[in-house]
């Protein structure tokens, strides 16, 4: 699952270390997500989108190569 937290954050003029302080997490909790390495629990999920300003929708991409049919 990628995401657009990078890119909202700095959108934001928020730092690692200020979004991490803001969702009560590590920096390093911080740069791992936005680094695809891990993904974060659904409360820390609807903490960034709230901090960022969206929505859990936009902040992820599901990358499942998964269909319908």
């Amino acid at each position: 699952m990628r995401n657009h937290i990078r890119e909202l954050r700095k959108s934001a003029k928020l730092s690692q270390e200020e979004l991490a302080k803001r969702c009560r997490v590590s920096r390093q909790t911080i740069n791992a997500i936005e680094n695809d390495k891990y993904d974060p629990t659904l409360q820390l999920a609807f903490d960034i989108a709230a901090v960022l300003g969206t929505t859990v929708n936009e902040l992820f991409i599901n990358d499942s190569s998964h269909t319908k049919g």
